[in-house]
């Protein structure tokens, strides 16, 4: 376990040490699970009572309507943490499905005992809470740029305020984007052949350069 704690980069241990980290999650409680592409983490309307940390791979937040229109709402990679939304509700309830992506190991710790501190009142629990806090903080914004995105009135609008986002996230025009064009269609909600012709519309008017998932914003 220290040896993986040791290699994860999240920002829910910033500021944790892996000693800490083995210290506080024998505390806390945890479980690893491994996955495989396709496989379900979660389904919509089931009790989230765990938060999960990506390890390696990755997993879809995606919502799907009864005609089995799917809209991917947010992708967390490694080191990214997912469910947390929902594990901090009311009723718990997911009101989305968690989909692996890419073949996945996550690691799962049950989010009463992460926002409560432990009978040691260690000092890295604490952190571990903060650095909760920023983490559904940052989540939040990031649904934010979503309703900014999906708002946008036509395809290009769209392509152009993701794009804008991107560049403005990892700061240069030359971009890696972490979706196919599957999954940009499902977070842009809109059909994958007319991105496509877009994509191709929007290369000949000078407005982009791109080979798969690499752009450069002209």
């Amino acid at each position: 376990m220290k040896d993986i704690l040791s290699k994860v980069h999240s920002p829910l241990f910033d500021g944790i040490n892996p000693e800490d980290r083995i210290a506080m999650l024998g505390c806390i409680g945890y479980h690893i699970g491994t996955f495989r592409k396709g496989d379900i983490v979660a389904f919509e309307e089931e009790n989230i009572k765990h938060i999960g940390l990506v390890l390696s791979g990755a997993v879809d937040m995606v919502k799907e309507d009864l005609w089995g229109n799917k809209t991917l709402l947010v992708r967390a990679g490694r080191d990214e943490v997912f469910g947390e939304t929902f594990a901090c509700g009311s009723d718990n309830l997911s009101a989305a499905t968690f989909l692996v992506s890419e073949d996945a190991k996550i690691l799962f710790i049950p989010f009463n005992r992460v926002m409560r501190n432990c009978t040691m009142s260690c000092e890295f629990h604490h952190r571990l809470i903060e650095n909760m806090v920023r983490i559904i903080a940052n989540k939040n914004r990031d649904l934010v740029r979503k309703v900014e995105i999906i708002s946008k009135r036509t395809i290009r609008e769209k392509l152009l305020a993701y794009l804008s986002i991107q560049t403005q996230l990892q700061n240069t025009r030359y971009l890696q984007i972490p979706l196919g064009r599957v999954e940009l269609a499902e977070y842009l909600c809109v059909d994958r052949s007319a991105l496509t012709r877009e994509l191709v519309k929007m290369k000949d008017d000078g407005l982009i350069d791109y080979d798969q998932n690499c752009f450069r914003i002209l």
